[in-house]
């Protein structure tokens, strides 16, 4: 059974991405790598396209960074502004003053706040984390490889 019930996930639909999910894959070297393996592939494949915000882009490029691995933080970055696959979603007046009510709403830390409303913004058919932070969140499906 997978996971992440990506069965969920309708074929041609925007899936926004947490940033735990694309470390562990980018990783590869996590136990969990392997829960999200089937999200990526089928990313790769155009059966659904992925959607990042800026916070999400600079948490990822925050540990090639603090390695001094310039050259994989320019290779995330090159391959996750690619217009086939992905969209990059800049934080904007209107998901920051969602995210706000949806922070006071669910209690939530603000970068999964912002998370969350760039989801919204962008219509995705889910969002996949790996937090339990979004377990009271009602407003589109949470996918989380979390019992």
């Amino acid at each position: 059974m997978d996971p992440l019930e990506l069965d969920a996930v309708p074929d041609g639909s925007s899936v926004c991405i947490d940033t735990a999910p694309l470390i562990y894959f980018r990783d590869g070297t996590s136990p969990r790598a392997d829960t999200y393996a089937p999200l990526f592939r089928g990313l790769a494949e155009g059966r659904w396209r992925g959607v990042i915000s800026t916070i999400t882009l600079a948490e990822l490029l925050t540990g090639p960074i603090s390695q001094r691995r310039d050259a994989l933080a320019e290779r995330y970055e090159a391959e996750l502004s690619d217009p086939h696959h992905w969209t990059l979603v800049p934080v904007t007046q209107a998901i920051a003053s969602r995210a706000a009510r949806l922070r006071h709403r669910y209690r939530l830390k603000l970068p999964d706040a912002l998370q969350l409303s760039t989801a919204l913004q962008c219509h995705s058919a889910a969002l996949i984390t790996h937090d339990r932070d979004f377990s009271a969140c009602t407003e589109l499906p949470i996918l989380s490889a979390l019992p």
